[in-house]
């Protein structure tokens, strides 16, 4: 028997007989036959139990028991779960061999199968072939998975109160027909535990296992999660036979919903928390509304109810009294006051709950009736001018301790009216409401009234008397009904008194005082003025600048001249003030034994005369003053204008000072004086003598010579050449030369002509040697000649008779005839050219009938220069 390895091969010997006719046979000629000896090891294969979509694999063995060879040719199963695996038919075996046979079982659905496994077979001998077919059969169990089920599906523990546990029974159970084995399980979620199951747990098919899921809420309101619980599931089936290399187990997951709700002990709370029933009038009462709500997840029972305070009850609470998570109950609190005051108290309600003792808390006030009082209690408005009103102001207060409707208000008397009250108005204990009475009276004599205000106050009717006279309207005049300041300097004031009187019947207020116009201000302006009073006050100007100002001041009052006009009027002047045309004086250089003159102007600027009196000179020598008498006197705005001369007696720096003395308000005016006393200073040139040599006409040449001064500065005011063949240039007039300094200047020689030039430049100067000069010479020289010579190569043509030539200034032309005649050879000299121009040059060529050739290639030639 061969080594089939893990298959397992079940031999049986079946002795066969096999019976061979010869009767009419050829000895050539085989012969069919319908038995064979091929012998089955296993007439059954059992697979036993296989997982639905797994497949296993058996072998049985073919052995030929016979002494011919056995062909198998082919093989087929009836039943579709089991098929030929690694089919290696057809296969011949000698007489003893055999030859494994393998079948797989590939279930589809749950239950049991049976197939026939059929082999068709040929048995050759050396006169006959002869066909047998051999049968086996083939037999298993398919199963399901293992499945891992869990009973409840789900779990829901409901309210559970905070802090106690609640535990529920679930059952674990492999629904599948193999194995599994649980690996894990994770429990998510608030307060949620598994116990138990010890891990890992495998069930087999069919079995089961009761574990506990526990809910301990750690605080009120839902909480909800899941179980998790991994497992593997084998993928053999009960004999443990596998094939094919296979996974030992696939990997799943069965969540398990959990849910529950914490539950919280039972709350008392009020709702207000504390009831203020605020002001109640003595011998009434109020009440107010509160609710007891049970806020917590469990029954509260209360017991007891105890109200505390003077005046305080409660009602509508019937004990004891039993409350369910989240119900309310309401019960009233009432107030009724017996005297007036504030009281406080409480309610205090006791329970089961988790608050025990629950306080409310109560508060009112006990308020008598309200009362009406006006401040003040009566109104006098003394005198009033007739065709004039005053207002006089009462205000209303309720003293009493409950709300004030007042109903009714009215004025009585002539010339009496009263406002600031919308009827019906309320006011509320303390509070106050003010109005106002108007007196208005139209004749004189005295006049009184009343104000009668009506309310539902304790005093339903409130008088409040009135008095007040009327009189005649007072007449203001003022003595004098002008003022003249006349001249005012300016800085200075001068104050004129007036006088008021009022001739009329009855007091009279001043309200205003209005002053106009520059300067002007008033002081001392009474208030008041009784009928036939006089009072004096001051008007005073105080001018600020020059000039003739107007104005007025108008008194308003109340009486029947409401306005009343003052005019005004005053000059103001400045004072004299002495200034100079320039407070420096600068002379400058002045060369001794020398002298300069400037001008000095005196003028008033302000608005008075003044008097110069004094005129000092001080400080170094040299300065002087002229055409100044003294005293001299400026009106305003007049000038006058002297001499100053500095004529210095030394070389060097002098200043000094002229000190006017006037009577004007800058009373010494001080002009700066200086100057600089200067010796001779000379110019001189080098060189004395400048030669430009030869310089072609039209042309250039630039020499520089040196101006130089000693002794003192020397400005140079000007030049001048004798010819304008020589030019100046390099420096711009006038110009200054310190002492020992030199300045660089050029000359430029541009002959006209041909020949030798002179000519002299002369500087004009503050030099003691002025005017210094400079010679010149040079020599005009002729450009020297230039011309062209051309020549080219004969045309060869035979009927040629001359030559064009043609120039110009520019490559390409335009080109212009030079030759005036027709040139014979072929040669030609332009003698017409300028030195520095490029030329350009073509010919042409002319037969005997005047026919021209065209342009020959072009030649450039530049002249040189000169």
């Amino acid at each position: 028997m061969k080594d089939l390895g893990r298959f397992k091969t079940i031999t049986l010997l079946l002795a066969l007989a096999a019976t061979f006719g010869c009767q009419g046979l050829s000895a050539t000629q085989p012969t069919v036959s319908q038995s064979g000896n091929l012998s089955i090891a296993a007439p059954n294969l059992n697979f036993g139990t296989v997982l639905v979509g797994h497949s296993e694999v058996l072998t049985n063995t073919l052995l030929n028991t016979s002494d011919s060879r056995i062909t198998v040719l082919r093989a087929a199963v009836d039943k579709s779960d089991f098929s030929i695996a690694g089919d290696k038919l057809p296969v011949t075996l000698a007489p003893g061999d055999s030859e494994p046979l393998s079948v797989a079982y590939n279930p589809r659905a749950h239950g049991k199968s049976t197939g026939t496994v059929a082999l068709d077979t040929t048995t050759a001998t050396s006169t006959t072939i002869a066909s047998a077919s051999t049968t086996f059969t083939a037999s298993g169990n398919a199963v399901n998975p293992g499945q891992l089920t869990v009973t409840p599906s789900s779990i829901t523990f409901g309210s559970v109160p905070v802090g106690t546990t609640q535990t529920q029974s679930a059952t674990l159970a492999n629904s599948g027909g193999s194995s599994l084995t649980i690996s894990q399980a994770t429990v998510n979620g608030n307060g949620f535990t598994l116990s138990g199951l010890t891990m890992p747990l495998t069930l087999g098919a069919g079995q089961s296992v009761v574990v506990n899921v526990s809910f301990t809420p750690p605080a009120g309101g839902p909480d909800s999660g899941s179980i998790a619980l991994a497992f593997v599931v084998s993928t053999q089936g009960h004999n443990g036979k596998g094939h094919g290399g296979g996974l030992a187990g696939t990997n799943s997951t069965v969540m398990v919903p959990v849910s529950g709700t914490g539950m919280t002990a039972g709350q008392l709370v009020a709702t207000p928390a504390s009831v203020s029933l605020g002001n109640v009038q003595v011998g009434t009462n109020q009440t107010q509304q509160v609710t007891i709500t049970n806020s917590g997840g469990t029954i509260v029972t209360i017991s007891q109810a105890t109200t505390i305070g003077t005046g305080f009850s409660a009602s509508g609470l019937a004990l004891p009294l039993t409350l369910a998570a989240g119900q309310s109950q309401s019960f009233n609190v009432t107030f009724a006051p017996q005297v007036a005051g504030t009281v406080s108290g409480s309610i205090s309600l006791a329970s089961d709950a988790t608050n025990p003792t629950l306080s409310i808390l109560l508060s009112a006030t006990a308020v008598t009736p309200g009362s009406l009082v006006s401040n003040p209690s009566s109104l006098s408005f003394g005198n009033v001018q007739t065709g004039t009103s005053q207002t006089l102001s009462a205000t209303l207060t309720n003293s009493g301790g409950t709300s004030v409707t007042i109903s009714q208000a009215s004025a009585s008397g002539s010339g009496y009216t009263l406002s600031g009250l919308s009827l019906p108005t309320t006011l509320s204990a303390g509070q106050s409401k003010t109005f106002s009475v108007q007196f208005a009276p139209q004749t004189s004599g005295s006049v009184s009234g009343n104000v009668a205000i009506t309310s539902d106050a304790s005093n339903p009717t409130l008088n409040v008397p009135l008095s007040g006279s009327g009189v005649t309207p007072g007449t203001l005049g003022a003595s004098p009904s002008s003022l003249s300041f006349g001249t005012v300097l300016v800085g200075n004031n001068s104050s004129l008194q007036e006088t008021l009187t009022n001739t009329g019947g009855s007091s009279l207020t001043i309200s205003q005082a209005n002053v106009s116009g520059s300067g002007f201000s008033v002081s001392g302006v009474p208030a008041t003025l009784a009928a036939g009073q006089s009072a004096n006050f001051n008007v005073t100007f105080a001018p600020q600048s020059s000039g003739a100002v107007t104005g007025s001041v108008s008194i308003v009052s109340n009486a029947s001249n409401s306005t009343l006009k003052i005019t005004l009027s005053g000059t103001g002047a400045t004072p004299g003030i002495l200034s100079a045309s320039s407070q420096t004086l600068s002379f400058g250089s002045v060369q001794v034994n020398g002298s300069a003159t400037q001008s000095e102007t005196l003028t008033n600027t302000g608005g008075t005369t003044i008097t110069v009196s004094q005129a000092n000179v001080s400080g170094g020598s040299g300065f002087s003053i002229s055409g100044l008498n003294l005293p001299l006197t400026l009106i305003a705005g007049q000038s006058f204008t002297f001499g100053t001369t500095f004529a210095p007696t030394a070389a060097g720096s002098v200043t000094g000072t002229i000190s006017l003395t006037s009577d004007a308000s800058n009373s010494t005016l001080t002009i700066s004086l200086s100057g600089t006393g200067t010796v001779p200073g000379q110019l001189s040139v080098s060189p004395s003598t400048l030669d430009f040599s030869s310089v072609v006409i039209g042309q250039s040449k630039n020499m520089t010579a040196t101006l130089s001064a000693t002794g003192s500065n020397v400005t140079v005011s000007s030049a001048s050449a004798s010819t304008s063949e020589f030019t100046l240039s390099g420096v711009s007039f006038p110009f200054t030369i310190t002492a020992g300094q030199s300045k660089a200047i050029t000359v430029t020689f541009t002959p006209q002509s041909s020949g030798t030039a002179s000519a002299t430049i002369s500087f004009a100067s503050s030099a003691s040697n002025s005017p210094t000069s400079e010679s010149l010479t040079g020599n005009g020289t002729a450009p020297p000649p230039h011309n062209v010579d051309l020549s080219w190569a004969a045309s060869s043509s035979t009927d040629v008779v001359g030559y064009n030539v043609y120039r110009a200034t520019v490559s390409g032309g335009p080109f212009t005839k030079i030759n005036t005649a027709l040139n014979a050879t072929t040669a030609f000299v332009d003698n017409s050219v300028q030195a520095g121009q490029t030329y350009y040059y073509v010919t042409t060529a002319v037969d005997g009938t005047g026919l021209e050739s065209g342009y020959s290639n072009q030649v450039k030639t530049i002249i040189p220069t000169p």
